[in-house]
């Protein structure tokens, strides 16, 4: 698999893990120190990896049939090092999500995650 094929199912891990509340997938797809920073009612929300999933979860999942977004706009990769730039929904808002991830042990992790949540 090539590393943009594994950043590539990191991201699904993660957008899938958001849309059905699966703790699990997104405990796979963050590094346990991740932190997920954005703007939320005019102030810097900052989560841990913890904090984000338990978010999540309370959210709960979307019915089983759902097909989730995830529009892919960019991979960058250099060395062990990657950007991605992508759309998805979450708690029927539109975001993009810009993901940095970082090659650990010879496995993509997402390291940290900056939104912004469309109006």
């Amino acid at each position: 698999m090539s590393d943009e094929q594994a950043i590539s199912a990191v991201v699904h891990l993660y957008v899938d893990g958001m849309a059905f509340a699966n703790e699990a997938a997104l405990r796979k797809a963050f590094h346990p120190s991740a932190s997920i920073v954005g703007n939320y009612q005019d102030s810097v929300e900052w989560l841990s990896r913890d904090a984000f999933i338990a978010a999540v979860v309370m959210e709960g999942s979307a019915p089983p049939e759902t097909q989730p977004l995830m529009e892919v706009e960019l991979i960058h990769i250099t060395g062990d090092a990657a950007s991605v730039k992508v759309i998805d929904e979450f708690g029927g808002a539109r975001y993009t999500d810009y993901l940095t991830l970082l090659k650990v042990d010879g496995r993509w992790l997402i390291v940290n995650k900056v939104w912004h949540r469309h109006t």
